[in-house]
């Protein structure tokens, strides 16, 4: 079985209160390309995430607004932003993440949770979660070929409606084993 393969860089979600926090009383976030799931988008606005140690600039922030404020780093960011101990979760699954600071244009925000390193999962449409024979929450594997091919073991399965069908490996990930967006890869089940 194949799967469409992505890479993720580092990305910040927002709630509406925190955008005009960052960028100005009654800023909304501007558009500039939908992203392959449904009423997804990236943005032209960017934060910094400051950490103990360190920052990160021109974190790439995703629209539309959420009900929370997150923001997903690499695993290779907890050294920079001197943040040991970042769990890895599902997007939204924020409860005992990492607390966090963004800074913006017009100011900026501290979050008691928020900050995580996204868990490598598979969004699917339902009509191609029974083509694969997956359900919502399940773990597989993804086996990616070539010269320096591996398989990630624990990548979590989410069925939805809305989904389109993409698989979310981060950077990091995406580099050890040399693919880039529109990659290919195998689900394997059990």
């Amino acid at each position: 079985m194949y799967g469409n393969s992505v890479r993720l860089d580092r990305e910040g979600n927002l709630c509406a209160a925190d955008v005009e926090a960052l960028f100005g009383k009654g800023a909304t976030l501007t558009k500039t390309k939908d992203l392959l799931q449904p009423g997804q988008f990236a943005c032209t606005e960017c934060v910094t995430i400051k950490g103990p140690k360190g920052s990160i600039g021109n974190v790439r922030v995703l629209g539309p607004a959420r009900k929370e404020t997150q923001c997903e780093i690499l695993s290779s960011d907890v050294f920079k932003l001197g943040v040991p101990g970042c769990p890895v979760r599902e997007s939204g699954q924020l409860e005992g993440s990492m607390p966090l600071e963004l800074t913006g244009p017009a100011g900026s925000v501290r979050k008691d949770k928020g900050l995580i390193i996204a868990k490598r999962h598979i969004h699917f449409d339902p009509a191609s979660a029974a083509r694969f024979g997956v359900k919502d929450k399940e773990l597989v594997k993804l086996h990616v070929g070539g010269e320096r091919g591996a398989t990630f073991d624990n990548v979590v399965v989410r069925v939805n409606e809305a989904f389109a069908l993409e698989c979310h490996i981060d950077f990091d990930e995406g580099n050890a084993v040399g693919i880039g967006s529109g990659s290919f890869g195998d689900v394997v089940k059990g």
